[in-house]
């Protein structure tokens, strides 16, 4: 023994010149090259998903910090001298010497925890470099005690502990405390008791017993041993030891969370740097939308969608609380359940009709209750139209974005410019604009543009966290609780002001909801939510975004694979989500009133233009610094004669026997389509016989309006099945129902109407002029152009 004392004296003085001499070669590459799965993480610590690592390990970053239950757990159970070693115990070696010479075989390596993480890391390296693992013999021992004194020279003891911790073997493909703790218990290793953490002090010594039918009987004593022992050492009371043996052995490695799944690979793609994605999600809030997500999809399915995503922001510090990026009725292939769609950009419908009101708000081009005109119309060769096909003439602005009108759009997007709205929509956020503004044209405003469900969503945000902070900027959206390594934005200020951002969202509150919820105001307990939907040209994409005063929510309904869906719409597709959510969610109070930003005006009751003494005024609010300044065009001033029956003028009535009176008039098709809605509409008072012969004071007096073609219309008329090209239905109206209209095309007279003044002909391609006169005179001349195939 005293020649076996000197021998390991010296193998340890070789060890230590050995090491010294290492000190200048590098460490093991698996120290730091071992790759790690990627966690996804809630905001309070829970596990949300995570993927494999890229060598089918599951293989968690390190813990930052050793929970004290293993720590004290693992010391006691491989190495009590940790703390007094360099990395070798040559007292553990002479025992473990003494032992095998004693059985001839070996029983006890006499191996420190520092030299079992060199074993670990020395066979990773191995596997890395897909070589045979070495043999365990002793000059593989020797070995591994140089790497262990190399390893203690790098790092502290604590630092080696983790180290150990993230390396050690835990059965099957776990590898790690941290990656053992979620598959075996469901929490992370700061929360595991003291028999869990025993569990994972033994279980690195024999992981092959943690199997079903392995021998865990034997696993379970060493775990209660090492329980009986840290109760000797005075770590926790008997009682506590009693509940710590009564804890049961885990069955199985448990399947891990898959509550983002989308998330998390759009996360990873996005910050391939960090193996720990610590979100700003909810783990309560995107469970219940996982689950409402699930609830609709069969009803979705039967309407022939099957794809369904959901992004849930809190407006008042743009994080992400909910992540759904893609609940498909089933995992069939053809319904992309792998596709991140709140990323992916979709069609956007009428879902930026709310960001061009409160732009036009802002700019003075109209107060909530400017008339906007609904009315068939041609923009060039783009006619749009409502969703129920209906025209009513004219409209105010807030009651055309409030029922999603898209004639009124159309025109309020040619007065307020294409690029323009594209430019500020960019300021906002939308960055899927990147082609010229004349490529999207008027139909921009009505699903001509594509946008994705995390922008637009952001892009509501904001503008609730406006209407309720006004100028302070907003910060991007964050996915990450601690996003200053992956994102240096400054944030986003706002183009909407706070007084436009809150008139919008008023406006929005009166859009009509789904169902019974339509009669929200009557129920105490309802809470208001300011929102919009939108439907996609050929029913291809739903949407629904809405706000209350903390949560912002967005909503996508339809296919994956851009598949059309029968049934789809806003309205009854998505709504009823959006409103499911928000039912769950906890209500909160709407914002406060911005007085201080808003200014007064007097408008005309009827129109919403300034009144200037002209009409019946009423007070309404807008933005202070808009400089609303548009008067009144449908009020005029007329005069008429002594019984106030018709209409007179200085050539054929006395000035002294003249009334004079203030008229709301509206340009004839408005009024042709006004009427049919408006029973109290008063349409001008005809002019007296005798006061028709002067047609110069009728000239500002127009009553025939066309409704197709309209001025410099360019018509493509396509070809019948017959080879002969379609017929033209031409429109018009008057003022006067009875009025007879007589029509001229190209100077050739082509017919007469009366009430219904439509006349069909047949065009071929060039220039065209038409005439239409009416019995009184009144004339009205048009040249439009009809375009061959080639044009087309």
């Amino acid at each position: 023994m005293h020649r076996a004392r000197w021998l390991l004296i010296a193998i340890a003085g070789c060890l230590f010149i050995g090491a010294l001499a290492l000190q200048c070669l590098p460490l093991p590459r698996s120290l730091s090259q071992s790759p790690y799965a990627s966690m996804l993480l809630a905001r309070d610590g829970r596990l949300l998903g995570a993927t494999i690592a890229s060598d089918q390990q599951w293989r968690f970053a390190p813990v930052e910090q050793l929970p004290e239950k293993y720590r004290h757990a693992l010391l006691l159970f491989e190495d009590r001298h940790f703390y007094r070693h360099p990395g070798i115990n040559p007292l553990a070696l002479a025992r473990a010497l003494q032992g095998n010479f004693r059985a001839d075989k070996i029983t006890s390596g006499g191996s420190t925890l520092s030299m079992q993480l060199a074993r670990l890391l020395r066979q990773a390296d191995y596997q890395m470099q897909d070589q045979p693992l070495p043999a365990r013999n002793l000059r593989s021992k020797l070995i591994e005690a140089i790497i262990a004194v190399q390893l203690e020279w790098h790092f502290s003891k604590d630092e080696l502990l983790i180290h150990y911790a993230s390396h050690a073997p835990f059965g099957g493909n776990i590898v790690g405390l941290r990656a053992a703790a979620w598959r075996y218990f469901g929490r992370a290793p700061e929360q595991l008791s003291w028999a869990e953490s025993a569990l994972l002090a033994v279980l690195p010594n024999s992981p092959a017993l943690i199997h079903p039918g392995r021998q865990r009987e034997k696993l379970l004593q060493k775990r209660n041993r090492l329980l009986t022992r840290l109760h000797q050492q005075q770590h926790f009371s008997a009682l506590d030891l009693q509940l710590a043996l009564l804890e049961p052995l885990p069955e199985r490695p448990a399947a891990l969370p898959q509550d983002a799944p989308h998330l998390l690979a759009t996360l990873k793609k996005n910050n391939p740097q960090l193996a720990v994605l610590q979100s700003s999600i909810d783990v309560n809030l995107q469970r219940l939308l996982n689950q409402i997500a699930s609830r609709h999809s069969p009803r979705l399915a039967n309407e022939g969608a099957h794809n369904i995503a959901l992004l849930l922001l809190d407006h008042q510090t743009m994080e992400t609380l909910a992540y759904v990026g893609n609940r498909p009725w089933n995992s069939n292939t053809g319904f992309a359940p792998e596709l991140d769609l709140i990323q992916r950009p979709r069609s956007t419908g009428s879902i930026l009709k709310p960001l061009l009101y409160g732009l036009m708000l802002d700019a003075g081009d109209l107060s909530p209750r400017s008339l906007i005109p609904d009315i068939p119309s041609q923009f060039g060769g783009y006619s749009p139209r409502n969703y129920d096909r209906q025209f009513r003439g004219a409209v105010p602005a807030q009651f055309a974005l409030a029922h999603s009108l898209n004639i009124p759009a159309v025109y309020m997007l040619r007065d307020y410019g294409i690029a323009r709205l594209q430019k500020n929509l960019q300021a906002m956020g939308m960055s899927s604009l990147f082609r010229p503004a004349d490529d999207y044209g008027l139909t921009l405003i009505l699903g001509g543009a594509e946008g994705t469900l995390y922008e637009l969503t952001a892009i509501y945000a904001r503008l609730a966290a406006s209407a309720r902070d006004g100028s302070l900027p907003q910060p991007a959206v964050k996915l990450l609780i601690d996003d200053s390594k992956t994102s240096r934005s400054p944030g986003i200020k706002p183009v909407i002001t706070q007084a436009a951002a809150w008139l919008t969202l008023q406006a929005l509150i009166d859009v009509a909801r789904p169902g019974n919820d339509n009669y929200w105001r009557d129920f105490s307990g309802s809470q208001t939510i300011a929102w919009k939907t939108g439907t996609s040209y050929g029913l291809r994409d739903a949407w629904a975004i809405g706000s209350n005063g903390r949560y912002t929510l967005g909503v996508w309904v339809g296919n994956a694979s851009g598949a059309p869906a029968t049934f789809l719409s806003g309205q009854t597709s998505a709504a009823p989500i959006l409103f499911d959510v928000f039912d769950a969610l906890p209500k909160t109070n709407w914002f406060a009133k911005p007085v201080h930003q808003l200014n007064t005006i007097s408008v005309c009751a009827s129109d919403g233009y300034l009144a200037a003494g002209q009409c019946d005024a009423l007070d309404i609010e807008v933005p202070r610094a808009s400089h609303f300044a548009k008067i009144t065009q449908y009020h005029r001033r007329i005069h008429l004669d002594a019984k106030g029956e018709f209409r007179v003028h200085s050539g054929c009535e006395a000035v002294s026997k003249m009334q004079t009176k203030n008229w709301f008039v509206l340009p004839p098709a408005q009024e042709f389509y006004w009427r049919q809605h408006h029973s109290d509409y008063l349409p001008l008072p005809p002019w007296r016989s005798d006061c028709l012969a002067n047609l110069s004071q009728m000239d500002e007096d127009q009553p025939i309006e066309l409704l197709y073609p309209q001025q410099h219309s360019r018509i493509y008329i396509p070809m019948d099945l017959d080879g002969k090209r379609s017929r033209v239905v031409l429109k018009a109206v008057h003022r006067d129902p009875a009025a007879k209209l007589l029509w001229h095309l190209d100077d050739e007279f082509i017919g007469a109407t009366q009430l219904f003044h439509e006349r069909e002909v047949a065009l071929e391609p060039g220039l065209h002029q038409l005439v239409i006169v009416d019995e009184r005179g009144y004339r009205l001349q048009r040249r439009f152009r009809v375009i061959g195939k080639s044009e087309n």
